[in-house]
């Protein structure tokens, strides 16, 4: 694969929030190396849940890696930060949110188009959380 303009969204709601943002950014510059851009770092109230308010960041990075294997990484970062819960979904099959340390989505992936059901790039909902889109418009 080529290498391409990978957009990372972080977020945190649990403990030092700027400080799992610094980890997370640390560990993910020893897989893809220095970011090439990073948005700064907003507070955003939560989405689809009711708790305490995120910190979040976009960070991008250039890498040739495999969109799964981008994936693979991302989520041992999650682990190895703390992170234990796994996706929940309502019996209406809508995603069930809950607090953590460490989120880490892959946004986008250059013109990388996937639909697993691992993995959805272009990240499904970066057009519809306004966050997301502040964040973006601020690289």
């Amino acid at each position: 694969m080529r290498q391409q303009e990978l957009y990372l969204l972080l977020g945190t709601n649990l403990g030092d929030r700027a400080a799992n943002i610094k980890e997370a950014l640390r560990r993910l510059r020893a897989v893809f190396g220095e970011p090439v851009r990073q948005s700064p770092v907003i507070e955003t109230e939560a989405c689809g849940f009711v708790a305490p308010p995120f910190l979040n960041t976009v960070a991008v990075f250039y890498s040739a890696i495999e969109p799964l294997e981008i994936l693979h990484e991302c989520k041992c970062i999650e682990r190895a930060m703390g992170r234990t819960d796994a996706p929940e979904y309502a019996p209406d099959g809508s995603r069930i949110y809950h607090n953590r340390i460490i989120d880490i989505d892959i946004l986008s992936y250059g013109d990388v188009e996937l639909s697993t059901p691992a993995l959805t790039i272009p990240h499904p909902q970066v057009k519809t959380r306004t966050f997301v889109t502040e964040l973006l418009g601020m690289l």
